[in-house]
This record gives structure tokens, sequence and C-alpha cells, in this order.
């Protein structure tokens, strides 16, 4: 089944009948609402065309229409990453996939420039700034794209990967929906790895745990729809007959906005979340 979504929740709720091998639970939060998805075997993890792994949906009505003040928020997207970053303390690569030239594809680029890079602070250097507790490594790259770099995302970060070895590499990248609703209101984080514009049918190679070699927790935020799925959508018909090569992709008017936003809220909630000895306004006021 041709899904045309990165989003797990969606997928699931398209499937007819009775889906084995799928636990879901949902939790509503004061500023956010959260679904848990374990997909527990292989007969579902193909169904969903998923890896065997955790996903977890966050959707926040306020994603696009942010206040200053949206630390809770924040808070909320960090207590789910929290979930899936290992126990380790050690060094984390933060890698942000997709074009900065294409507003809708420069989520992962915007995630990368605000994260707060620690690990060429030498603990000397960190106590003579003021910091009593040490700070855990932190790096960020910008992979990139094919077409500009001439290599894969997943090429580039397995090769820094193998030069600075990270404990685990936390990816971010844009992603597609089904649903205009969804977009710059949802992000969608997982423990498996992630294979860049796979929503759009333009799937690249994965980066995952198998090729990098170390834990892989994806992080995204649908910023476009696919023409033919937001019509079958809409018109509340998955065997509706459209020409498969209506090949559009659909983002909305106020994208600048929302990849804004959105990239605060995430860097913000990794940068809590890795720097467990500073809080949110600490944070707010070294970056």
């Amino acid at each position: 089944m041709n899904f045309r979504t990165d989003l797990t929740l969606e997928r699931t709720e398209l499937i007819k009948g009775e889906l084995t091998g799928v636990k879901k639970e949902t939790t509503k939060n004061k500023y956010t609402v959260t679904t848990i998805i374990d997909i527990l075997n292989e007969e579902a993890a193909e169904k969903l065309g998923k890896g065997i792994g955790r996903y977890i949906t966050i959707d926040i009505p306020e994603l696009g229409n942010l206040s200053d003040e949206h630390e809770g928020i924040v808070t909320d997207v960090s207590d789910a990453l929290s979930k899936l970053i290992p126990d380790s303390e050690g060094l984390v690569l933060v890698a942000g996939v997709g074009n900065a030239d294409i507003t809708a594809d420069a989520l992962g680029p915007f995630v990368a420039a605000r994260i707060f890079s620690t690990r060429h602070l030498s603990e000397e250097l960190q106590r003579s700034i003021g910091f009593t507790e040490a700070l855990r490594p932190v790096s960020a790259i910008s992979t990139g794209v094919l077409g500009q770099t001439g290599l894969e995302s997943s090429e580039y970060i397995k090769c820094i990967s193998g030069e600075i070895k990270p404990v685990c590499v936390i990816t971010v990248d844009a992603l597609a929906s089904r649903s205009v609703e969804r977009l710059g209101t949802t992000i969608q984080m997982s423990d498996t790895g992630i294979a860049p514009g796979s929503g759009i049918g333009n799937k690249r190679k994965r980066i995952d745990e198998e090729f990098l070699g170390v834990p892989v927790i994806a992080v995204g935020v649908p910023t476009v729809v696919d023409a033919l799925a937001l019509v079958r959508s809409l018109c509340k018909d998955e065997n509706l007959s459209l020409k498969e090569e209506l090949n559009l992709i659909v983002t909305p008017k106020d994208i600048d906005m929302l990849i804004e936003n959105s990239a605060n809220v995430i860097s913000e909630a990794i940068n809590l979340t890795l720097q467990k000895s500073l809080g949110y306004a600490d944070l707010k006021s070294l970056l």
C-alpha cells in the first residue's frame, strides 16, 4: 500500500480491520496530546511500511502561532524525546537533514543551527565560564541534500559518526502528511531512524542503527502534503481513481512561520533533553 505519508499514526488509521502487533496509547497533557505507537512484530511492520520500534506523535495546536513563552510545549516535547534517548551520557550528534534553500525542506538545517554544541568545550573551559556541572558533549551538522553535495545524507552522517564516535544520532527532517491540519501542528519522533523523502516517493538511503552502528532517533514535522493523498483524504475515498502522474506537493502559505516555530521548539527540546544540568531559562539565555 502506498501510504503517501511519513506519519505512523496516519498509517495505522488507514489500515482496515484489526491491526495486531501494534500497541497504541494516547495521553492528553496541558499543552499537547501525545500518542505512543509501538510496532511489536514483523507482520505489523510490513503492513505499515515502518520498522519495529516506538513512534511518538505530539499534536501541538499552537505550533503555528507560538507566543514568546512556550516553555510548557518545549517541556512536553523534551519529556517525549527523553523516552527514546539512550541512558548513556556520551556524545550525541544532531544531524539536520534537508535543503536550507527550500523553505518546506529547511527544518533540519534550521534546527541544527540552533543546537547548543558543546563537544569543543573542555571541562576546564566550562568551569572558567561558570558551569558548575559538566555539560554533555553535543555536535551538530547540516547534511544538505544529494543534489547539492553529491553525498547521500546517510553517507555524510556515517562519515562524521565514524570519526567522532557518538553514542547516538538525532536526525531532524521535514515530513509529509496526508492532512493539511497536521502541517506544522504535529511532531513525530521514533527510535527506528528515517528514510529521507519516503513520504513523497523520493526515498533515499535509510539513516538507522543498522547503517550507522549506533541508535538513531528521528524527529520531524510534516510540512507538505502529497496532492493525491490530499484529494483522497478530503473525499474520504482511498479508492478514488486519480492520475498517478498528478505529481504535486502542497505546502501552506505561512510555511516560513511554521518552519521557524517548529525549529525553535524542536531545538529547544533537544537542548533541554541533552543538558540535564541546565534549565529552560538557562538555555534560552545561552542561545
